[in-house]
């Protein structure tokens, strides 16, 4: 049955196939990022938080990256190994990752709760949470309420793109969606009505991250091409291995953007406080609130473009599970060029709109000094968003195609040596201005390398084989 009812993968219209996967996936990963983004629109326009709020999230959001860079590596690799083994027509070896992965998830999540709890004060510290100590309670208030929801969140993270991979992206979006407008009506209830400040904001998230996880339970008891049975559920070291190996790269991707987020808030809270301005308690904070403000738009713009990307993973798995090079290399064309257009679109908003982005997030309560140094801050650090778009592409696209090792690798080149290193060393010459001047320097020397991979992917790919159509 499985064999059957996956085979348009091979034989439908390219074009055809990115929309019926991109699209739900796009909507899906930028609903997930409203969870965050919408806690921060209300936390900034509240006035008794403002700008301290808004910090405490910046400090608080790497943590949940990393919940995130655990869950997407679970669910991404399961996602890749059941399209490559559906295309290779193995439906157990499918079946048996969906059960494996599921596991993996729940334990996963309950040991990162657990150390969330514990080590709460010193890992709040670790993210630049300590840049004042009106920041430091906000941190901490949000910080514990978040984590409690920390399991629900991670199994629908993992389980959105099983949905996707068993042939459901319309479900997958829906489930996502649905927990998102729980989180959107909830937060002005909480934070405006209640008053209940960072808790408000973080209870609202939970709630809906519970919604999201009990419709993917839901779905995992009636899944339409890929059905577990109670024996996929025992734990199989080489499956659970091969699964992983193909998910490391979205989790290096997460969890590396962990490491450059840590850098930058914390050269931010070192930096500013040498600051004449940002030196003062009562501005100190603004900095990081700001930088996580940019933050946030870069993920509203790579939500799409991983979207895309993603959303193409059982499509490439598919054809390269079954020798069809010619239809991945026409979508891996496709979806480059479309990348950069969403970057182009972003990059005109960050360098002619920053005005009215900042104001979404509270200006109009602040100083003249949180809108001055956001519209810097957008215009400098979100300068080569069009490379960003096409190396992170690039990145997926490899590892769709099962080149875990040169995603993996580029990955890395990106975040840790460039983003890391970049957000060490500018600061040292530049001051405050070195950590925006990181990124835009990061994406131009990570595309130099991406040029070489694509060429080589496109000759790859251009190589005659036996094809099954």
């Amino acid at each position: 049955m499985e064999e059957k009812a996956n085979q348009f993968l091979g034989e439908e219209h390219i074009g055809k196939l990115m929309r019926k996967y991109a699209i739900p996936c796009i909507i899906s990963l930028l609903v997930g990022a409203l969870y965050n983004i919408v806690d921060q629109i209300f936390i900034a326009n509240a006035a008794y938080l403002g700008s301290y709020g808004n910090a405490a999230n910046t400090a608080v959001f790497p943590l949940t990256v990393i919940a995130l860079a655990i869950a997407v590596m679970i669910g991404d690799g399961c996602c890749a190994f059941v399209s490559l083994s559906l295309g290779r027509k193995q439906p157990e070896a499918a079946r048996k990752s969906v059960g494996n992965s599921v596991v993996m998830v729940i334990a996963c999540s309950l040991a990162l709760c657990a150390v969330y709890l514990i080590f709460s004060d010193q890992i709040v510290a670790m993210f630049g949470g300590t840049v004042n100590a009106e920041t430091f309670r906000h941190s901490k208030e949000y910080f514990f309420y978040i984590t409690l929801g920390i399991p629900f969140y991670m199994f629908g993270q993992a389980l959105n793109p099983m949905i996707r991979a068993d042939g459901s992206p319309r479900f997958a979006m829906a489930s996502t969606l649905a927990g998102a407008v729980i989180n959107i009506i909830l937060d002005p209830l909480f934070i405006f009505a209640f008053r209940w400040g960072m808790m408000g904001a973080a209870v609202a998230t939970v709630f809906g991250q519970v919604v999201t996880a009990v419709l993917a339970v839901w779905y995992i008891v009636h899944m339409k091409l890929v059905k577990p049975a109670r024996s996929d559920f025992k734990i199989d070291g080489g499956i659970c291995r091969k699964t992983l190996a193909l998910g490391v790269t979205s989790f290096l991707s997460q969890i590396s953007l962990v490491a450059a987020m840590a850098a930058i808030n914390n050269m931010i809270r070192k930096y500013g406080a040498l600051d004449p301005i940002f030196g003062q308690e009562r501005y100190a904070q603004i900095p990081m609130a700001v930088v996580g403000i940019v933050m946030k738009f870069f993920q509203i713009v790579i939500s799409i473009v991983v979207g895309m990307a993603a959303g193409c993973i059982p499509v490439v798995g598919f054809n390269m599970g079954a020798g069809k090079r010619k239809r991945v290399r026409e979508l891996f064309t496709r979806l480059l060029i479309t990348e950069a257009a969403v970057g182009a679109v972003a990059l005109v908003i960050v360098e002619l709109f920053p005005r009215y982005l900042i104001h979404i997030f509270g200006a109009a309560n602040e100083s003249a000094y949180y809108t001055d140094f956001a519209i810097r801050a957008f215009r400098i650090y979100l300068c080569m968003i069009i490379f960003a778009c096409v190396n992170k592409a690039c990145f997926i696209f490899l590892q769709a195609m099962g080149k875990a090792v040169s995603s993996t690798v580029l990955s890395m080149i990106r975040e840790i040596v460039f983003g890391v290193g970049f957000a060490l060393l500018l600061p040292v010459f530049f001051g405050l201005d070195g950590v925006l001047y990181s990124m835009p320097l990061s994406d131009i020397l990570t595309f130099v390398i991406a040029i070489y991979l694509i060429s080589e992917t496109y000759q790859e790919l251009g190589r005659a084989v036996p094809e099954n159509a």
